[in-house]
């Protein structure tokens, strides 16, 4: 069999150095047809010079040029792409059997559903995509001979759980999904506790490297809280058939329960390597360069319930995914210039959720019928966001 040509949307981040890894295990499977960054060209230049592939994408002519002169300095021949339809180019092209869709936030939706719409085995890192437009992510599945495989460890970890082929996942006897929960590095502490939480202190997590938006996102949970969203869509499920288990070892993944009492596990070190090794090669499996689980290391297992009343953004996921419409991208854009503002030190940790819940609570939700209308929620819940910021902090 040939190698697979492999576009990697998001290529600098967490998720696609881990994907490249993975990939250079394997370069008899593997061919790199695109790599795509945003603002570490340098970190592209080099996975341009190590993995050579046709194509490397970037956003803005300032960050083009000077790619070209990392390029030329490596006497690389990797052509450069501009903009967000070149990111659509690479995702949609006809020799591309694979797209990782790892760029972070609403940046990613567009080219992660021209890779849908085109056919391909869609490697799903960014769940803003069906957070944002998951009915229209799934009509568009619906008419696509291409495969959409999640990459988030929970979902992974779920996919791997249920039984295959079955579409309508009650007639098949589960019912329950259980998503797991690390806690967050802020597990156990008041919203009072939290209020003096520095950037520094939120992106370092216990269990994950991960980049900043990520990172606090698990710190307030509202990471979760776009899991549960994103699980209802990839497994036709309701909210309230999902439940958050707070687990701070990061080993068990995530649990699906059946109707006979039985609960399926999937377990595993924390690293994403393991889930996307799974869902590049599914439905085979192949080496993740992954160090295999010690039980008798581990020794305990811990479970606890999630707090809602001190990480809020919790329940407003939960919240957003009931009334359902467009809340949930109004739930995700507010969240991203919130945790975006903390970031930057204009707001603190638990005025992230106050931003969040203001956004949503004026709101007004529709039917996201098309890209389009998705798009422009997400510039009113921005704008309803940055006008709250700016009254608070003025």
């Amino acid at each position: 069999m040939s190698a697979q040509w492999i576009t990697i949307l998001g290529a600098t981040g967490s998720i696609g150095l881990s994907t490249l890894d993975v990939v250079a295990r394997h370069p008899q499977k593997y061919n790199v047809f695109a790599l795509t960054g945003k603002t570490k060209v340098h970190v592209l230049a080099q996975q341009c010079q190590i993995h050579r592939p046709k194509y490397a994408v970037v956003m803005d002519v300032d960050a083009a040029q000077q790619l070209e002169v990392l390029l030329v300095s490596f006497k690389v021949s990797t052509e450069i792409l501009v903009g967000i339809d070149a990111l659509c180019a690479v995702s949609s092209d006809s020799n591309v059997d694979i797209v990782m869709a790892a760029i972070v936030g609403a940046a990613g939706l567009v080219p992660t559903l021209a890779a849908v719409n085109a056919n391909k085995k869609v490697l799903l890192a960014n769940k803003e995509s069906l957070v944002m437009a998951g009915h229209l992510f799934m009509e568009a599945l619906k008419h696509s001979s291409g495969v959409l495989l999640p990459i988030d460890s929970e979902h992974n970890a779920i996919f791997q759980c249920l039984p295959q082929g079955k579409n309508d996942l009650s007639a098949a006897g589960v019912s329950k999904l259980l998503l797991s929960a690390s806690g967050g590095p802020f597990r156990g502490w008041t919203a009072q506790q939290m209020e003096h939480v520095t950037p520094e202190q939120a992106c370092a997590h216990p269990n994950w490297s991960m980049g900043n938006k990520i990172s606090v996102d698990s710190a307030t949970l509202m990471n979760k809280g776009l899991e549960l969203i994103e699980a209802c869509w990839l497994f036709d499920m309701k909210e309230n058939q999902i439940e958050i288990v707070v687990h701070p070892q990061s080993i068990i993944h995530s649990l699906v329960q059946y109707v006979d009492g039985s609960v399926i596990a999937q377990l595993g070190n924390p690293d994403m390597r393991t889930p996307i090794a799974h869902a590049l090669a599914w439905p085979d499996r192949i080496d993740s360069g992954v160090k295999n689980l010690d039980l008798f290391d581990i020794s305990r297992l811990d479970f606890e319930k999630p707090n809602f009343n001190d990480f809020p953004c919790l329940e407003l996921a939960f919240e957003a995914a009931r009334i359902g419409l467009d809340a949930p991208a109004t739930l995700n854009a507010a969240n991203e210039v919130a945790v975006q503002a903390f970031l930057d030190k204009r707001i603190g940790f638990t005025q992230i959720a106050d931003v969040v819940k203001e956004s949503m609570s004026v709101a007004i939700f529709n039917e996201p019928e098309s890209l389009v209308v998705v798009q422009e929620t997400d510039l009113k819940a921005r704008s309803l966001a940055t006008a709250y910021i700016s009254r608070i902090t003025s």
